[in-house]
């Protein structure tokens, strides 16, 4: 039988879906400098967004293709907003949940926003924010995905066993987590949108506060997911196990992006391969582009999944707290 929520939820799910290869076409944006591709907003070189050539557009420069393919996708997102805040509204009988809807419609509002100014204004820094708003936005529709989908209704109802064994500092370990990867990214973007004024030596304390920012990242997830491994409920367990591989990913790229943009220092005597001594950096190649790319979107992926398994367990906690869903315990018979 239908759910009341199920259009509520496919919807954010849509949004999820989205919005993550909106910041991988963002942060290309970013990384090979086309971000004044299309110097007009909203119009493209006049045009209505969605009448604009559609061969000038896709057999056109990189950058372009880029750009207005960036804005015709944060349109889409946009709508489908406007949809998920209109079906909460009419059907969602948790008035929180249709101010959930509501905040992300003005986010992504205020978003499209950002991005305009920044070509208007041709602001690097409002470049900045909108690339660190953007993550943000991402954690949100993934929360809303969360909190309507049918295990979030489902839970009240389910028998003692799964999940019951899961305690409040796992919970606090995925808050710290969320805010720890934010922070992370927050960092990461003084590095990638580096300002006139910047130093040398702000630039090297900066690097210094990102690596540890990826080492507590690291330490926090491991331990999630050695906590939640045998949680019994896989709505938990399975983000948890997911945070390890992603992480090493994450590090991976970060060590790639920092060789790709600075290389290697060479004359030393812990770089003794060829290749890496003599390594050549293409501006905006190909390969560059996509491992900066990646890194960025990655990134952002880890906060929403910490985002995820903090909002999940913060569910188990308070239903735990109210003693709803355990097992009745057996009343000893007299006699």
């Amino acid at each position: 039988m239908k759910k009341r929520g199920d259009g509520l939820h496919r919807l954010a799910v849509a949004l999820v879906c989205l919005v993550w290869p909106l910041i991988w076409v963002g942060g290309l944006v970013t990384t090979v400098d086309a971000g004044m591709a299309v110097p007009d907003w909203p119009a493209t070189y006049g045009y209505n967004m969605f009448l604009y050539p559609l061969e000038t557009w896709l057999f056109g420069p990189f950058d372009l293709l880029v750009e207005h393919g960036h804005r015709l996708l944060a349109t889409v997102v946009g709508m489908v907003s406007i949809a998920a805040a209109v079906v909460a509204w009419r059907r969602e009988p948790r008035g929180w949940v249709v101010g959930m809807t509501l905040a992300v419609l003005a986010a992504v509002i205020f978003q499209g926003i950002l991005g305009g100014l920044r070509v208007v204004l041709d602001a690097r820094t409002l470049a900045m924010i909108h690339g660190c708003f953007g993550p943000a936005f991402f954690a949100m529709c993934t929360a809303l995905a969360v909190v309507t989908s049918p295990w979030w209704r489902e839970i009240d109802e389910r028998p003692g066993g799964a999940g019951w064994g899961v305690r409040r500092v796992f919970f606090s370990a995925a808050v710290l987590l969320a805010v720890l990867c934010y922070g992370q990214l927050l960092v990461g973007a003084q590095l990638r949108h580096v300002q006139p004024w910047t130093s040398p030596t702000f630039f090297r304390r900066a690097v210094e506060v990102h690596v540890a920012f990826a080492v507590g990242v690291w330490i926090v997830s491991g331990g999630l997911a050695l906590g939640l491994w045998k949680c019994g409920d896989l709505a938990l367990s399975r983000p948890a196990r997911w945070l390890v591989p992603l992480v090493m990913c994450q590090i991976g790229l970060g060590v790639l992006t920092w060789v790709v943009n600075y290389a290697l220092p060479v004359g030393t005597d812990w770089v003794s391969n060829r290749y890496l001594a003599g390594h050549i950096l293409v501006s905006k190649g190909f390969w560059e582009s996509a491992i900066v790319t990646a890194h960025v979107a990655t990134g952002s992926l880890l906060i929403a999944t910490a985002v995820m398994l903090a909002v999940r367990l913060w569910r188990v906690v308070g239903v735990q707290r109210l003693g709803v869903g355990r097992a009745p315990q057996p009343v000893p018979q007299a006699g």
